[in-house]
């Protein structure tokens, strides 16, 4: 397996920021205000060939009552017990503090080994700053700054000599689930519902979530990384710099994955921002499933899942190929259906059609329904074949490309979904002159 170092510390000593160098990536959202970090984000780095995971956590407070504050203590508490090397951060700009002396008193009650960090070290003439910090008990002390990497090699050497040489194989052709949504939906509990652990910070106050973590799921047959996200609120509802780039990062999320699950809170209704997260993910060609939650707080009917569902469909019209999961987080119901709808939907994203096939089956049915004619000439199919594209795509080859109009895309789609599975699927055809 490979070794996991967790970076703690108070709130705004730098801690995503060295995140970001580890692992020469900006997965961590850094600002100037405290608190930024909530939820335990993972990474990947490795220093003179050893491979290891880093933790980055919300900065840790003792005394605070605060909701979150609460939430972001049991968060640090979880990684402390994940990891197997431990980078306590600390400002050397500002000094020791009472809450640098809190979190020392949680380490030392840990049996994992500590490296001491004094960050915002910039130059020579800051380096006695870092030796009252001495005073904290922990005799593996490195002064450095996260900003610019100085200092950083000198600390990942030592750490690295505390690393195994076991690596853990991860996949990168591993599917990337991205659960979606707007703030409140449950998608940080789809996932702990799915782990069957906490992994990620749930509250009642919508946008709890603001950096995209990445889960591996290997259970019961699945296999693939779930990615959490922040919810997606509209665009002049975004007033925090902080939630402008999780709504950045979350959008990127779904452009690098392969299957969305797009949330919805069944109790509110399909709004029009569901619709609009719904067209984003077509327009990256991800495929959908989509998950309307909370169904137990739903007043029921003798046909309310059969008359929502049919709601559900004429709002995403023309698409009518989606599959949709009404589930309730909090009980659990339906949610292993959501896993399996996932792998179907990735399985049909990636399925590839015989090019002998696709003609012996639909070239007959263009014959008969031709596409209509335009300015009194006819346009013939000759032949099709599917494209090497990551998602189902299709090339039809004739005459008089220019004169197919969208209409008649949308029926040769409509009969290639019909005669094979491409549920949930994205789907792209086009019409391509046919060279004599």
């Amino acid at each position: 397996m490979r070794n996991i170092i967790a970076i703690v510390g108070r709130p705004n000593v730098g801690k995503s920021t060295l995140f970001n160098r580890l692992t020469q990536s900006r997965s961590a959202i850094v600002d100037e205000t405290s608190g930024v970090t909530r939820d335990r984000n993972y990474g990947t780095g490795d220093w003179n060939g050893k491979e290891f995971s880093v933790i980055d956590t919300g900065g840790y407070l003792i005394d605070d009552e605060d909701h979150f504050n609460q939430e972001i203590r049991r968060q640090v508490e979880l990684a402390i017990d994940e990891a197997d090397v431990i980078l306590f951060m600390v400002d050397g700009k500002d000094g020791l503090n009472s809450m640098d002396e809190d979190v020392a008193h949680l380490l030392r009650r840990s049996d994992k080994p500590v490296f001491l960090v004094v960050n915002k070290i910039d130059s020579s003439l800051h380096q006695f700053a870092a030796a009252e910090f001495y005073s904290l008990g922990f005799d593996r002390l490195f002064s450095l700054s996260a900003i610019n990497g100085g200092g950083t090699g000198d600390l990942l050497d030592a750490v690295a000599e505390l690393l195994d040489n076991q690596k853990e194989i991860l996949p990168d052709d591993l599917p990337r689930i991205a659960v979606i949504g707007r703030p409140n939906v449950g998608k940080s509990s789809l996932i702990n519902a799915f782990l069957n652990e906490e992994r990620n910070i749930v509250t009642p106050m919508a946008g709890t979530t603001r950096d995209t973590i990445f889960t591996r799921y290997n259970r019961f047959g699945f296999d693939f990384y779930l990615v959490d996200t922040a919810g997606i609120r509209k665009k002049q509802k975004v007033s925090e710099n902080i939630e402008f780039y999780s709504v950045m990062r979350s959008i990127r999320a779904i452009e690098n994955c392969d299957v969305c699950i797009l949330m919805l809170d069944a109790s509110a209704g399909i709004e029009a921002q569901d619709i609009n997260l719904y067209g984003l993910a077509r327009r990256n060609n991800k495929g959908v499933v989509i998950v309307a939650n909370k169904w137990d707080l739903v007043t029921k009917g003798n046909n309310t899942l059969k008359e929502f569902e049919t709601f559900i469909r004429k709002r995403i019209e023309p698409d009518n190929d989606v599959p949709v999961v009404f589930t309730s987080v909090l009980t659990k119901q339906r949610i292993f259906n959501v896993l399996k709808k996932v792998q179907e939907v990735n399985e049909n994203r990636a399925r590839r059609i015989p090019t002998s096939e696709l003609n012996n089956l639909l070239l007959p049915i263009f014959k008969q329904t031709p596409p209509p004619m335009y300015k009194g000439k006819s346009v013939k199919i000759k032949y099709l074949t599917q494209l090497p594209t990551p998602y189902p795509s299709f090339a039809l080859f004739c005459n008089l490309p220019q004169y197919v109009k969208d209409p008649y895309k949308r029926f040769v789609e409509n009969q290639i979904r019909r005669i094979w599975n491409f549920c949930g699927a994205p789907m792209r055809v086009y019409f391509r002159e046919k060279s004599k």
